[in-house]
């Protein structure tokens, strides 16, 4: 187990296709980890393990692997690109320390670049950006950096600058060193360093200025150094480039071409020079479960109360084993760990480390590890496990609701307990993955995030559980909200052989903005006596009122105030209050001018010239919103929002409207009205 200093929890993200798996085989060559390069067009790449991903030429499921590089120890997640399986990214990002972002050399800064890197954001995380893809016509490099600046509001700076570009590209310049990096494509080759080329020499020189000058703003030896008109020493240098990266500050930008093997070797080196190590972070922190205003830290040492949240549920051979990142202490077979949000404990029966879907047995992990473990049937995504005596309980992983259903039907009534069974193992691994009965048809449907999304479960049932089953048409997932503010009022009186039930409710319900989600609260008079289990169950009435509209899809975007509550003690007031409040809530809703939200859906389109009109009319047609249309080389890009009940079948219709020569990415936006799709 390598010393915590010498850790490295990295993940490789990006849009679909910009090459983030073909990045992380040539890693693992490198590093000795395989012998055999594994391309992903060959369906032969170690990462993409699955047999649907070696079908489709995509990363599905989140892969881990452990490897070394110059006697460090880095844990590597390869990460999906299709906007489906985003939950993905997010459970990763949540337990790495550090990301290497992919973006394609000709594509620059894509849609899901979009999404992965507010992902990253969200969870803090320092990144070195890789711009891949540079022996392909039309790269631009110097237009790629310039999109992360403008349109990721990225502190991007170039640390290299290439030679050549399309099938002349051949090396970089690296611009702390002030050399020429000549890239052998052999994967056992030699990069050779030599003098910057003559007439590269203007351009590397103004680069490294810029460089110097952005090093200046996020470290104060180098600003000193600027200040002073003097060339900063290269230790200098390395040393303000690493803190800038893990303060955030700055992200390095690399250049190369993953699948002819070029820079993998300088971008393995950023790696471990740029990214942090656990020890460089501050400490996790969490609430106490038995104090929920306490916050508790855990330091990343070996010698710290146990800290460690299971990011990632799978099932291997039809046993149920958990991904765990551990932030601080150890975790060792036979140990009994607690989970405070099941409030009980359980023991970790076995450990491993795991090589995609290959795992060796290990008998210890320590602070900083990413290794998997069976044995804990309690334990979901999103649960800490620590130690019983000293709890701490850590930010869980939101999962994004689904946008998507469709029903699905068994064979036979003995197909019908294997369906069962594998749904219910499925959705255990996927947060956004969700399995439902339908009160009205007895119907199963599953719903998820895409088309794709649900084929893949349909696929892996048929697969992995044997289970045929008749599959109806994607249907939408819809939302409800109100327009306006409303008040209700209602009351509750049931007379029961052993017991009179009783309790009054008004409460008021107020629209909020898109992607708020529900909300309730008191606001009962100063003068109001209400005990807490009282008033809990107000509220509790008020929240199962929410899930439930007047069209019978789930409630958003509202807040429920409580504003006054009546009961009786001798009425078993905490039933009759709940019942109250949630036909009070109801009848508030209604007088709100309810309306349905649907999936709204980001869509970028890629065509040439020549169809650019008869794209944006047929994206008209379907009730499209234009927002922009830019130009990328000798392409347009047509930036719309769209409601997705009006996006299927239209992969096909592109194709053939442009005869196979556009491309277009959509991804979820948020639930918004009909009338105003996009808001």
């Amino acid at each position: 187990m390598a010393r915590i200093e010498r850790i490295r929890n990295i993940g490789i993200i990006a849009h679909i296709d910009a090459g983030k798996t073909t990045v992380s085989e040539r890693f693992l060559h490198h590093s000795g980890r395989i012998h055999r390069v594994g391309e992903v067009h060959d369906g032969q790449a170690q990462m993409d393990w699955m047999p649907e991903e070696r079908e489709r030429g995509i990363t599905i499921t989140a892969a881990a692997t452990t490897l070394e590089w110059r006697q460090h120890e880095i844990h590597l997640i390869d990460t999906p690109g299709h906007v489906d399986f985003t939950i993905e990214v997010e459970r990763s990002l949540r337990v790495l320390d550090g990301a290497v972002v992919v973006f394609c050399g000709v594509g620059g800064v894509e849609p899901q670049s979009e999404t992965v890197w507010r992902q990253a954001d969200k969870f803090h995380v320092p990144r070195l950006a890789f711009v891949n893809k540079l022996d392909r016509p039309g790269a631009d490099f110097a237009a790629v950096v310039d999109e992360i600046r403008t349109r990721l509001a990225a502190p991007a700076v170039a640390v290299q600058l290439p030679i050549g570009a399309g099938e002349s590209f051949a090396g970089v310049i690296d611009l702390l060193r002030m050399e020429a990096v000549t890239l052998s494509g052999e994967l056992g080759g030699v990069d050779e360093r030599g003098p910057i080329p003559a007439e590269l020499a203007g351009a590397a020189e103004t680069a490294r200025a810029r460089l110097i000058e952005a090093l200046a703003e996020a470290d104060d030896a180098i600003a000193e150094a600027y200040v002073e008109e003097r060339q900063p020493a290269l230790e200098q240098l390395t040393h303000a480039l690493r803190r800038g990266c893990i303060a955030r500050r700055v992200v390095p930008v690399l250049c190369g071409a993953a699948l002819r093997n070029k820079g993998m070797r300088i971008l393995l080196d950023a790696v471990v020079d740029c990214l942090p190590s656990p020890a460089d972070l501050p400490p996790v922190s969490g609430i106490d479960p038995r104090e929920p205003a306490a916050i508790r830290e855990r330091p990343a040492s070996d010698g710290a109360p146990l800290a460690a949240l299971a990011f990632k549920v799978a099932m291997d051979e039809g046993r149920k084993v958990v991904f765990l990142r551990v932030f601080s202490g150890i975790v060792e077979p036979g140990l009994s760990v607690y989970n405070p949000r099941a409030g009980q404990s359980e023991r970790i029966a076995r450990l491993f480390v795991v090589h995609a879907d290959r795992r060796e047995r290990i008998e210890r992990a320590g602070a900083g590890s990413i290794v998997v473990a069976s044995g804990l049937k309690l334990a979901t995504t999103g649960d800490t496990l620590c130690p019983e005596s000293e709890p701490i309980l850590l930010e869980r992983i939101e999962a994004t609701e689904p946008v998507i259903s469709i029903a699905i039907e068994a064979r036979s009534t003995e197909a019908k307990k294997r369906l069962d069974f594998a749904l219910a193992k499925m959705a255990d691994e996927d947060p956004t993955f969700r399995v439902r009965e339908d009160a009205e048809t007895g119907q199963t449907v599953i719903s998820g995030m895409g088309e794709l999304h649900l084929e893949i479960v349909v696929d892996r049932m048929r697969r992995e559980y044997g289970v045929e089953a008749a599959v109806g048409k994607p249907q939408v997932v819809y939302r409800e909200t109100v327009a306006i503010a409303a008040e209700g009022s209602a009351r509750f009186e049931r007379e029961l052989k052993e017991a009179t039930l009783y309790g009054e409710v008004t409460c008021r319900v107020t629209p909020r903005e898109r992607g708020a989600g529900v909300t309730v609260r008191s606001e009962l008079p100063a003068a109001t006596a209400v005990r807490p289990a009282v008033l809990a169950a107000a509220l509790d009435g008020l929240r199962e009122g929410a899930q439930c509209g007047p069209e019978g899809f789930p409630m958003d975007d509202v807040e429920a105030t409580l504003l006054a509550v009546g009961f009786r003690e001798e009425a078993q007031p905490e039933v009759g209050v709940k019942v109250a409040a949630g036909e009070a809530f109801r009848r508030a809703v209604a007088a709100a001018s309810p309306l349905r939200l649907e999936p709204i859906m980001s869509v970028e389109v890629v065509v040439p010239e020549e169809y650019v009109g008869a794209v944006i009319g047929e994206l008209q047609q379907r009730r499209a919103q234009i927002h922009k249309l830019t130009s990328r080389g000798e392409l347009r890009i047509a930036e719309a929002r769209v409601p997705l009940r009006l996006m299927f079948g239209y992969s096909t219709g592109l194709r053939s409207l442009t005869k196979g020569r556009a491309s277009f990415t959509m991804e979820f936006r948020a639930f918004d009205s009909l009338e105003s799709p996009g808001g």
